[in-house]
């Protein structure tokens, strides 16, 4: 029996793979429900646990692709890649309405360029503030703090060390969590009720995984428009951190 499901979850393993995730998404939906009474969303938690499997995974094969380098779990590296991921994003964006999107105006265009900025300068503040003194390191993981995928993709760009830019990861993958978990908290204090107010949140935060699942807590009627304007982050993180963020950190730090 133990033979056969070894032998499913290898050679289907992308539909093992969406089997895995579906199992520990309703495990964290559970504890969100019984442990949290729905104040902290299920998808905070399974990110929590998320990587928490991957570190046990990471110390057990020793490895650096966490729960993927085990070949039962191979799909999980497939399923968590860019590909599906970006199209997830863009089925999320296909759900906007074009007429409430158009009412954020320069209000999001606004809230899109703090969020890309702000969070680069307590990133790179941060960095400088552990030790790091040299432009790339501390690019890298000010571009962390923008979203988890501009600090890695900066990183290499700059010929980054792996370990800056692991940190960078980790960095935007804090930021994820805080974000998702404390969007519910704070609410009805911001006035998050309406498109256009999720639109302002979704670019000042800039983590698309962050907003989603935050917003998802609040009304999942306004997953949507978080993140659209959530979603712009990485491209544009993606353009000005190895080119203007870099320059502009090189010519204060030398």
């Amino acid at each position: 029996m133990l033979h056969m499901i070894e032998h499913v979850f290898v050679e289907q393993n992308l539909v093992a793979a969406f089997a895995v995730v579906g199992a520990l998404m309703l495990v964290s939906k559970v504890a969100s429900r019984w442990l949290t009474a729905g104040r902290v969303h299920g998808s905070a938690i399974a990110i929590v646990l998320g990587l928490g499997l991957a570190y046990v995974a990471g110390l057990y094969t020793g490895g650096q692709k966490g729960v993927a380098d085990l070949p039962v779990f191979a799909g999980i590296g497939l399923m968590g890649g860019a590909m599906l991921r970006d199209f997830a994003i863009v089925a999320t964006a296909f759900e906007v309405d074009v007429v409430e999107a158009r009412r954020a105006g320069l209000l999001g265009v606004l809230a899109l360029a703090l969020g890309t900025v702000i969070p680069f300068i307590v990133g790179a503040l941060t960095a400088v503030a552990f030790g790091y003194t040299d432009a790339v390191s501390i690019t890298t993981i000010g571009a962390g703090a923008v979203t988890y995928i501009v600090g890695p993709v900066t990183g290499a760009a700059l010929g980054a060390d792996s370990a800056v830019m692991a940190l960078s990861i980790a960095t935007g993958v804090t930021k994820a969590v805080m974000v998702m978990v404390g969007t519910p908290l704070v609410a009805k204090l911001i006035g998050l009720d309406n498109p256009r107010s999720a639109m302002a949140f979704g670019g000042l935060m800039g983590t698309v995984s962050g907003v989603a699942g935050g917003l998802a807590a609040t009304d999942p009627k306004l997953v949507p428009y978080g993140a659209l304007t959530a979603t712009f982050h990485t491209g544009i993180g993606c353009l000005v951190g190895p080119s203007l963020f870099y320059l502009t950190v090189r010519a204060i730090v030398g």
